[in-house]
């Protein structure tokens, strides 16, 4: 008869296992714990962020590539693109959030509703 032992994990391969468990489930709690917190932040850095580089794009008359250099630091996450025939821009943060902002003649740049 064979032998049909199956051959055992090493001690340092479970505990990296286990460790390894851990770690996610510890992000997974952090993130639960933060949550609103990330939400609240990144819903305004977009909306800043769209109201500012639409202004910059559609009032002063840059290129969107000059105003991304308006960001404020912290704000590396969000991403930035224009619609030059709606005169809009639109800004996100991954997997969170996204505001647009659009110039509106005698009002300057608007925001878009937001729904939360």
């Amino acid at each position: 008869m064979a032998n049909s032992k199956r051959p055992r994990a090493s001690r340092s391969s479970r505990v990296g296992l286990w460790l390894f468990l851990l770690i996610l489930i510890a992000l997974a709690a952090t993130a639960w714990v933060y949550r609103e917190p990330v939400r609240g932040y990144a819903n305004v850095g977009t909306t800043y962020s769209a109201r500012v580089a639409c202004s910059c794009r559609f009032v002063a008359g840059r290129s969107l590539e000059d105003c991304k250099k308006d960001k404020l630091a912290g704000m590396e996450l969000i991403t930035l693109v224009d619609n030059v025939k709606a005169k809009s821009v639109t800004a996100r943060f991954p997997l969170i959030t996204d505001a647009t902002a659009t110039y509106r003649e005698g009002y300057g740049c608007v925001m878009e509703k937001w729904e939360g």
